[in-house]
């Protein structure tokens, strides 16, 4: 969506930048705002989705799940903590 609003920005200014009038490419632009509507109801979508997954997921008493790391990007890993050992008694 930050994708498709960022082209529409983009498209307006460049609309601006050549001078022409608020009518020029005004399809284009209503196709660009058609299209970002449908994403955010796609989101929408997927959001229920999701939430109705989690509800099937414990109506069936699934109550941890195992998530695959190891495709996640490294931005999105978490970073182990540390644990030191300490001498006791």
């Amino acid at each position: 969506m930050i994708e498709a609003t960022e082209l529409m920005a983009d498209l307006l200014k460049a609309r601006s930048d050549v001078g022409t009038s608020l009518v020029f490419a005004d399809d284009v632009q209503i196709k660009m705002v058609e299209a970002i509507k449908a994403l955010g109801e796609a989101r929408t979508a997927m959001v229920g989705v999701h939430n109705e997954l989690t509800e099937a997921k414990l109506r069936l008493g699934i109550r941890t799940t195992l998530g695959g790391a190891e495709n996640k990007p490294p931005q999105f890993m978490r970073k182990a903590d540390k644990t030191t050992m300490r001498e006791v008694g």
